[in-house]
């Protein structure tokens, strides 16, 4: 794909009804419901994230949805395109003209604008996918110690590869492994290309957030993706690219919503043949690995829901103190 110029990949793009496959605009809502849409996800809600990889360097690692692991570098929210809000604000909700700052109009979120219908869809739609990544997480052990093919199916690569060990001591269910981990992988996908299209680079201002780690890598997948549209796609299917930069730049980018399916697509397809391959060619050694810690893992599942709720807690707690 040739440069894009990069005012134009900065701002944020109100798709069409054909741009953006059929999701339409609408009018702004009122106050009233956009406070509504925020107490489901609060400002800066870590719902906010990127979509998984599906590769092996953060399996269980949150949040969301196709695979196992972050697909961008995710640090601390910070403020994305204040110059455009036109006034700086303060935490207590003012202005440093004092006056007092909209419920929509906050650093943690990716518009700078009020929001409209089409932006509160799109942004609840992330947060479904965050509030999913976060149920798997003390999931993820027991469905791979009692049900691998099912968790393979929804898009998980450990799944993927103990079927494909278990398909080399004759389970025969890796057809149906590869035919529905493909569409599990990407299931995601379309949330984060639309939220491209509607709020350009801004999601990934917020991922990066005051990381110079974070940043640096993310505006490299960036620069990657803006050049080498196909490639950066196929290659975001495996942990090579940060997922996540590379769905919201296409986005923003005005890749149609056809060929990033397309693409994304034949990426799932090959990165699931190739986990369950890699379990065939493992084969016995995985599964008598796992039934010898099946049981282990089911109690790890429950370790992970109670630092979940303890981590919570804490969270308030010091949030409170602040205070």
């Amino acid at each position: 794909m040739s440069e894009l110029d990069a005012d134009q990949s900065a701002r944020p793009v109100e798709p069409d009804g054909d741009a953006a496959g059929g999701f339409p605009d609408a009018a702004p809502v009122d106050a009233a419901a956009g406070a509504v849409a925020l107490d489901v996800a609060p400002s800066g809600s870590s719902l906010l994230a990127a979509p998984p990889d599906g590769g092996p360097l953060a399996d269980g690692a949150p949040p969301t949805g196709g695979g196992d692991g972050l697909g961008a570098e995710v640090a601390e929210p910070a403020a994305v395109g204040a110059g455009d809000a036109g006034v700086a604000a303060s935490e207590d909700g003012q202005t440093e003209d004092g006056e007092t700052r909209e419920w929509w109009d906050d650093p943690g979120l990716p518009w700078r604008h009020k929001p409209t219908r089409s932006d509160l869809i799109c942004f609840g739609s992330l947060s479904a996918a965050g509030v999913y990544a976060l149920a798997m997480m003390p999931l993820r052990p027991t469905l791979l110690a009692l049900v691998p093919q099912v968790f393979g199916a929804m898009g998980h690569y450990t799944g993927q590869i103990m079927s494909g060990a278990l398909a080399a001591v004759g389970d025969p269910w890796w057809p149906l492994v590869w035919f529905f981990g493909t569409f599990g992988t990407i299931k995601f996908d379309w949330i984060y290309w639309w939220a491209g299209r509607l709020w350009g680079r801004a999601l990934v201002e917020v991922w990066s957030g005051k990381s110079d780690r974070a940043r640096r890598r993310n505006e490299w997948a960036e620069r990657f993706a803006r050049k080498h549209e196909t490639a950066a796609l196929l290659l975001a299917a495996f942990p090579i690219l940060p997922r996540g930069v590379v769905l919201v730049v296409l986005g923003s980018a005005g890749t149609t919503l056809r060929k990033f399916l397309t693409v994304s697509l034949i990426g799932a397809f090959t990165t699931t043949g190739c986990y369950l391959a890699l379990g065939y060619f493992i084969g016995e050694p995985a599964v008598a690995l796992m039934d010898a810690y099946s049981r282990y893992l089911i109690w790890l599942s429950v370790l992970i829901a109670v630092g979940m709720v303890v981590a919570y807690f804490r969270q308030q707690r010091k949030a409170a103190a602040d205070a």
